[in-house]
């Protein structure tokens, strides 16, 4: 089953988003506190593959070796996961393009794994600086095949339909079984 992954830092607005996009406010815990989600949590979705929330990086309210596990978790999940057919990178508008996100955007390019950025809490901005934040990360990334972005307000639904339409396909990426793979 198809999978897409949710990363981003800590209070991004990973589970916010995921709320947006299932219309369930509980779909997945939402917390000021950063670090709140420390597992990986799988949601599947009724048009087939599943989404999964990983937990941030960066800040967050938990000791360093509860961290460290966190992240061991994720590298393991990004690296070895055959069902991972895309990535949806979310960062807070007024602060995007942190050490990790590029290089999650590295790594994406370098493992050829589509990547799509969420410019996240855009409703915190006026139209002007959203649209220059966008402009920037488009300039900075445009030799990067596999990377595609926009804003989007979780808090608001603006861009919800523009993620869906990024979302659906891949979703609905056939993979190759077991049996497949040998012929």
């Amino acid at each position: 089953m198809p999978e897409v992954a949710f990363a981003g830092r800590s209070n991004a607005g990973k589970s916010s988003v995921l709320n947006q996009l299932t219309g369930n406010r509980r779909t997945a815990k939402v917390s000021k506190t950063p670090g709140r989600t420390q597992l990986l949590n799988f949601f599947s979705v009724r048009q087939g593959g599943r989404l999964v929330d990983l937990p941030g990086y960066g800040y967050a309210k938990a000791t360093l070796n509860a961290q460290q596990q966190w992240q061991k978790a994720v590298n393991h999940y990004l690296s070895y996961r055959d069902s991972l057919v895309g990535l949806v990178l979310v960062m807070d508008i007024r602060h995007p393009n942190q050490p990790f996100d590029q290089d999650m955007l590295t790594w994406s390019r370098d493992s050829e794994l589509p990547i799509h950025i969420l410019l996240n809490k855009a409703d915190k901005l006026g139209r002007n600086a959203q649209h220059k934040a966008l402009a920037q990360l488009q300039r900075q990334y445009a030799d990067y095949p596999t990377v595609s972005m926009q804003c989007f307000s979780a808090a608001k639904g603006n861009g919800k339909e523009q993620l869906m339409s990024i979302l659906l396909p891949w979703l609905a990426t056939p993979l190759l079984s077991a049996e497949d793979s040998k012929e």
